[in-house]
Parts: C-alpha cells; sequence; structure tokens
C-alpha cells in the first residue's frame, strides 16, 4: 500500500531574515543608485511630511488604538475630545454661505458699512393711501399711524378720549356705541375710561372687546354729587396723563354723546387749542340749541349762547366741544405758562361753568384758540339728555324681562 506525504512549508515565523530582508511586512528603500540616477526627490518638504505623519498618528492612536492599560484609558477620552473640540473650532471659522454676486465681491473689498435700499414714495390722487415701494418690488403698507407732510411721511398725532361713566341702565348701550365708533377712527388712539370707586366686571369687558388700546382707571374720591361725579373723574385722567406725559390730543368724550366720524380725524388739525360748535337738545326736548365759537375761518371772533344764566361765563363752549395739547399739561415751559400750578377742573364752581374756568387755565384769549372745520359751519357732534332716571340699575345689565320693561325719557 503506498502513503504519500506532504511536506509542510515552514512556518514564516521560523525564517531568519538577516535586517529584515525579506520579510513580508518590510518595505525596501529605494538603492541610492535610483536615487540618483532618476533624479528622486520627496512631492513635499520633510518638516510638513513629518507633521502630516504625527497628525496620523496621533489620531489613529486616540481612534483605532486600544489602550492595554485601564489607566490610559482616560487619556484616550480627553483626547478624543480635545480632538473633536479642535475640529468643531475650525469649522465655525469656515465661511459657509452662497453669495450671488461672486464677480462684484471678488473686485470689492469687505466692509460692514448697511447702506438702506432706495425707496420710491408714491401718493394717490386723493392722498388717502400711502405706500412705499421699495427696490425689490416689495411692497409695504405704511398708511398705520403716518400722514403726509410736505412730500414726507410723519406720524400721526395720537389722540386721548377721556370718557367718565359710572353706573346705569344705559351704560352698556352707551360704552359700546362710542366703541364701535372709536375703533373706526385710525390710530394711534388711547381710550381712558374713568369710573367710580372700583373697576366694574361688565366695563372692563366691553373695553376689552372694543379692540381699541384703553386705560382703565378708577376714581377714589368720595362723590356727593353728579357735579362733583364728572369733575373728579376727569381730573383723575389729567393727573393719568401729566404723570406719565402722555403726548396727544386731549378731547373730553362722555359717553352718552353722539360723535361724526369726522370729529376725530380734525382733531389731529389743532395745535394747542381746537374749539367748535356742538349742538344741544334742550331740557324741554322741543328744541335745538348751538353753543359754541362763531368763527372766521379759523379764528374765533364770537361765541353763541342761548341761556341767560350762562352769559357770565368768560368762554362759552360745552365740555365735548373743545380740545387741547396734552403737553400743555406736563411741559409747561414749550407754552410759556406764567404758574406751575397743575391744570385741573374746579369743584368750587358752579355747575355749568367748570368748562369757562378750566379753559381760562389753559389759554389766555381767543388769540391762542383755533376753530374747525374753516368758518365754524358743521356740527359734528350732538349732545342729548337720554337718561332713564326711574329706572334701577340692573345688576350685570341684565334684565329678566328685556321685552316688558319701559324706558321713560325726560
Amino acid at each position: 500500500m503506498a502513503s504519500i506525504r506532504r511536506t509542510l512549508s515552514p512556518a514564516f515565523r521560523d525564517r531568519p531574515y538577516v535586517n529584515g530582508v525579506g520579510s513580508p511586512f518590510s518595505v525596501q528603500s529605494p538603492s541610492p543608485k535610483l536615487l540618483s540616477s532618476s533624479r528622486y526627490s520627496p512631492p513635499f518638504p520633510s518638516a510638513i511630511l513629518a507633521f502630516t505623519v504625527t497628525i496620523r498618528r496621533f489620531v489613529a492612536g486616540v481612534l483605532f488604538h486600544r489602550p492595554n492599560r485601564k489607566g490610559q484609558q482616560w487619556r484616550r477620552v480627553f483626547y478624543r475630545c480635545l480632538l473633536f473640540f479642535f475640529l468643531g473650532f475650525l469649522l465655525g471659522l469656515l465661511p459657509f454661505g452662497h453669495v450671488d454676486d461672486d464677480e462684484e465681491i471678488r473686485g470689492r473689498s469687505f466692509n460692514f458699512d448697511i447702506k438702506p435700499s432706495h425707496v420710491n414714495v408714491q401718493f394717490d390722487n386723493d392722498n388717502t393711501d400711502r405706500v412705499v415701494k421699495r427696490r425689490e418690488d416689495l411692497v409695504v403698507d405704511v398708511s398705520l399711524g403716518v400722514v403726509e407732510s410736505r412730500g414726507e411721511l410723519v406720524p400721526r398725532k395720537q389722540l386721548i378720549i377721556v370718557t367718565p361713566t359710572y353706573n346705569r341702565a344705559l351704560q352698556a348701550y352707551f360704552l359700546n356705541r362710542l366703541g364701535q365708533l372709536l375703533r373706526l377712527v385710525p390710530p394711534p388712539l388711547l381710550w381712558i375710561v374713568v369710573e367710580n370707586k372700583a373697576a366694574s366686571f361688565e366695563t372692563a369687558e366691553i373695553l376689552r372687546k372694543s379692540s381699541v388700546m384703553y386705560r382703565h382707571l378708577v376714581c377714589g374720591n368720595n362723590l356727593t354729587s353728579a357735579k362733583d361725579r364728572g369733575v373728579y373723574q376727569r381730573n383723575t385722567a389729567l393727573e393719568h396723563i401729566e404723570r406719565h406725559t402722555l403726548d396727544g390730543i386731549v378731547y373730553f368724550a362722555d359717553d352718552d354723546n353722539i360723535y361724526s366720524l369726522d370729529l376725530f380725524d380734525r382733531l389731529r388739525d389743532i395745535s394747542r387749542f381746537g374749539t367748535w360748535p356742538v349742538a344741544m337738545l334742550a331740557q324741554s326736548k322741543n328744541k335745538a340749541i348751538l353753543e359754541g365759537p362763531v368763527c372766521n375761518g379759523t379764528q374765533v371772533i364770537g361765541w353763541h349762547t342761548n341761556e341767560k344764566s350762562k352769559r357770565l361765563r368768560r368762554f362759552h363752549v360745552d365740555m365735548s366741544g373743545f380740545a387741547f395739547n396734552s403737553t400743555i399739561l406736563w411741559d409747561p415751559k414749550r407754552w410759556h405758562r406764567p404758574t406751575y400750578v397743575p391744570i385741573r377742573q374746579l369743584d368750587t364752581v358752579k355747575e355749568g361753568f367748570q368748562e369757562t374756568t378750566f379753559i381760562e387755565q389753559v389759554v389766555e384769549d381767543e388769540r391762542q384758540m383755533e376753530s374747525m372745520p374753516t368758518g365754524c359751519s358743521k356740527v359734528m357732534n350732538w349732545h342729548l339728555h337720554l337718561q332713564a332716571h326711574s329706572l334701577v340699575y340692573p345688576k350685570g345689565w341684565q334684565l329678566q324681562k328685556n321685552l316688558d320693561i319701559v324706558l321713560p325719557i325726560k
């Protein structure tokens, strides 16, 4: 029986290699003759090559090398953190982004000056809509809170509407009606509503739903009569305007009066003090009375009056028939006021004289007044006496039988 024996080749580790020659893991260096004959030169300088090899060894040791000792693990973690921090820092310095005008940027140096784009202002024939068009066909509506003056856009004057109110049967109706009117007035407008003793939830709810910027104030004085109530409430609003230095045109708008929208548009034309005629319904309800200035253009030359008891007044004007600049209250130097005494309504005078005593503190005579409209040729608000005195004020403005209630108007 024949047998075949295969000789086993010796393993590589049993072969002797002199100076590493013939080792399968060694790389033979080129001979000196080859170097000299082929003009061999390294592709990189030796310093850069050595630095690159060092970095490669460092990265390989940090990422792939497994430490033999347990004490070397913290070094590996530390070097990894240091490496990633350094890479993140370099990435943060790189200028990422997209630039459209590459050719323009190449020929110019970088600067950090911000130059606004060209603005084209165009107005229509009626000067009602103001539109700003920018270079990139971007249309921006700037009609909110600005007006045109000599070809320039200037902010509108703020209107400060002061309304004293109190609990009565028609209070909700009056406040809702006035609020619906004020929301139609172009901003800026501030509605200051003053109540007695405490702010009621019903009034606050109406103000929140009116979509008008408002401030709900409370008069803390002990009110004994209807005359004192209105005086103290308006003084509370005047103190608030003076303390917070609110800038605008102040107008006393009672909630039971009727106003036209044109009146609030003309209030912004007032520089110091403006006045106009007011139509009033007489107490007998059988005739209308006109009270206010007699005008020649925009100049006040006289006064309308029909009541003998009020002929002793200096200025014959209703409380809703004038408006003034709020800076008169807190900036006396601007208007050359001789005294720094606060301007307030007086509760010591007879009923019907609160208007004239207050105006005497604001202006000296008719020369400092502005009448509107021109020639006082238009009635812009009515003062009506529509009250239900015999009806008890219902809690929460809710009546059990609304259809059975008859409101006597006296």
